[in-house]
């Protein structure tokens, strides 16, 4: 009988048995970057186009009704899924980017004076970070970033320090996109909380991997995107506690956000519309739901043990492969794992492994500061998801040693030359 990852596999991802990339079987190895889309989500997409269209809280008429329903139907989903306490903390977004700019512009408005101070690590992606960097620019905020120790856990002990400067807001990852660490995020949140400074939580790479609640948390924000949970991309969420979303000011305005208008000074409508100004990607908030729905139903649990398996295997399977440097070595790693291959560079690594039909990222993965902290510029970084499987795992191994062993003796450095 076949293990329920490849029935799974098999049933909801296809693409992974039948996609070709210049005539070679496809291995896809980048969910970091985005997960396949579940079956289901699709058939939820299709069914959406072919029959539930409709603008929402617009309309007197049924199928506007209908729709609307629908995305509060997924919006309580949402919150059930975080363990927040109503729909009314879930806010629709374009993805985890558009989440922390949303929360970075209205923190700007209402929170962030000159010489206030905003907490980041080094470990942040991009999107957790340069949003918080525009709104301390354009305030006279302060920003400072976390360090992270050489094994690539971030420093607590320095962040106390940062902390003890009282500062407004502290962005910090659940994992890391390049070393796969997963942030002790109840004790960060407790000792924030204990000099008044709120945490939003980047979400992004965690939503797979058991994440505890919100409720558990108690961060004051998070955001994830849809595409990272075998859903659509286009589609996210911002998570904010009540107390909060009714403080902040919203940042974008428009059309459904307002309630009246008297004297051209707009009084909004409450949270979270308040902060939905204009159409919803109404599509993507169905595949969005689909997504939830999906993960419950193979469960998070076995989803991010399976998962949990299959990293630490790849990690094994890189470490004995002489010549190559794995990425840190933190206590608990989840999502994904990274290394370099001197003298190598990362995007010949990957492109020989396309060659060879394997997908992986190179690059800075959207982390230079990270990098930065590791004397490097980029790195090659394995993501493996619960529908991949140790066979292709293997595959990778078996690929990377030739690489390397034809690095080692000159013919890739010399096919580059000649190439």
């Amino acid at each position: 009988m076949a293990d329920w990852h490849t029935t799974i596999r098999e049933r909801d991802f296809p693409m992974l048995e039948q996609a070709e990339c210049d005539g070679r079987a496809l291995i896809y190895l980048d969910n970091a970057a985005t997960t396949q889309c579940a079956r289901p989500v699709q058939w939820a997409l299709e069914s959406y186009w072919r029959s539930q269209h409709a603008n929402v809280y617009r309309g007197a008429y049924c199928l506007s009704r209908r729709a609307g329903e629908a995305v509060e139907e997924v919006r309580q989903l949402c919150a059930e899924f975080l363990g927040a306490g109503s729909g009314n903390e879930i806010i629709f977004t374009a993805g985890a980017t558009a989440s922390a700019n949303l929360l970075a512009d209205a923190f700007a408005l209402t929170e962030l004076r000159p010489g206030d101070l905003v907490l980041a690590t080094e470990m942040e992606h991009h999107s957790n970070l340069l949003p918080w960097r525009e709104a301390c620019r354009r305030t006279g905020a302060e920003l400072a970033l976390a360090p992270v120790t050489g094994e690539g856990e971030l420093d607590l002990e320095a962040l106390d320090r940062l902390l003890e400067r009282r500062p407004k807001l502290l962005a910090v990852t659940a994992v890391s996109n390049v070393l796969g660490t997963i942030t002790p995020l109840e004790e960060i949140v407790s000792r924030a909380h204990r000099v008044g400074c709120a945490v939003a939580v980047d979400a992004a790479q965690a939503m797979r991997c058991a994440l505890p609640g919100v409720d558990v948390l108690d961060c004051d924000f998070l955001y994830f995107s849809a595409h990272k949970i075998m859903g659509p991309t286009g589609v996210g969420v911002l998570y904010g506690k009540r107390a909060w979303l009714e403080k902040l000011t919203p940042p974008r305005t428009g059309g459904g956000m307002v309630r009246a208008l008297p004297g051209m000074e707009p009084e909004y409508e409450d949270v979270p519309l308040k902060f939905e100004a204009g159409t919803l990607d109404l599509a993507g908030v169905a595949g969005l739901g689909a997504a939830l729905e999906y993960l419950h139903a193979v469960g998070r649990r076995r989803i991010a043990a399976r998962e949990q398996a299959l990293l630490r295997y790849t990690e094994k399977k890189l470490r004995e492969l002489p010549g190559l440097r794995v990425l840190g070595s933190p206590r608990r790693r989840a999502g994904c794992v990274s290394f370099t291959a001197e003298p190598l560079q990362p995007l010949d690594v990957a492109m020989l492994l396309d060659s060879q039909g394997i997908a992986v990222r190179s690059g800075s993965h959207c982390a230079i500061p990270l990098h930065a902290r590791l004397g490097l510029s980029g790195s090659v970084r394995v993501s493996p998801a619960f529908y991949n499987t140790a066979e292709e795992i293997d595959i990778l191994a078996a690929a990377l040693a030739r690489v390397l062993d034809s690095a080692r003796k000159g013919g890739v450095l010399k096919d580059k030359a000649n190439g």
